[in-house]
């Protein structure tokens, strides 16, 4: 049986444990029930991976700037994807991320319990989230410099895929490397984005749709 959130502080420096449990609180109201997500939510310190001019607002529901048109997604997104992957499973296991960002979402996925491959674009973008995670003493993930189109084929298959840009379509590539069972959350649309799940199984692939978000688009490349 699933624990449920502790509150006992922890050693991240936090800029106050009643700013984080009303973040929990929030998500909890707005639906999210994997005790897993909502712990890894609360001890992954969001303040560490935005600019400091900007940690008042780190647990608002709020995405927020990192630099080079880039965002650090909403609180309630983030939980959402992860509990989506998450969802009737005994665990992540390996997981590959598209878009590494500030590597907020690297984090929460570090703290759910998962192996973590990560993929950013944005060379200078990838700088940043490795001090961030360095901070946040989440070292563990496989940071790569690549192309998320692409994904990560030397390290196929995967448990689960989850992207942070939005796609206009989904890269073959990446359900390509799912294994079965293996699950893909993603962001697809251009001015209308909605949030879809597809899930290999041994009859094919199955697709869910879900929230409407709003993220930057998915780029080819890298810089």
């Amino acid at each position: 049986m699933a624990q449920s959130v502790s509150l006992a502080a922890g050693s991240y420096g936090m800029i106050s444990e009643r700013t984080r449990l009303r973040m929990i609180e929030r998500l909890r109201q707005q639906g999210i029930r994997d005790e897993r997500v909502l712990a890894a939510m609360y001890e992954v310190p969001r303040h560490l991976f935005i600019d400091q001019a900007l940690a008042t607002r780190a647990y608002d529901d709020v995405s927020l700037p990192i630099g080079q048109g880039q965002t650090i997604s909403q609180p309630l997104t983030v939980a959402r994807m992860t509990e989506k992957l998450l969802e009737g499973k005994a665990s992540l296991g390996k997981i590959l991320e598209i878009g590494t960002g500030c590597g907020y979402q690297t984090a929460v996925l570090l703290k759910a319990g998962a192996q973590v491959y990560s993929i950013e674009r944005l060379a200078g973008i990838l700088d940043k989230a490795r001090v961030n995670l360095r901070n946040a003493k989440l070292v563990h993930a496989r940071l790569v410099h690549s192309d998320g189109h692409q994904g990560l084929p030397d390290a196929a298959p995967f448990d689960g895929i989850i992207m942070t840009a939005a796609a206009r379509h989904v890269p073959p590539a990446l359900l390509d490397q799912l294994q079965t069972g293996g699950r893909l959350i993603l962001p697809v649309g251009d001015q209308e984005q909605f949030l879809w799940l597809y899930e290999k199984t041994n009859n094919g692939m199955q697709k869910t749709k879900h929230d409407a978000v709003h993220f930057v688009p998915l780029l080819p490349g890298k810089q």
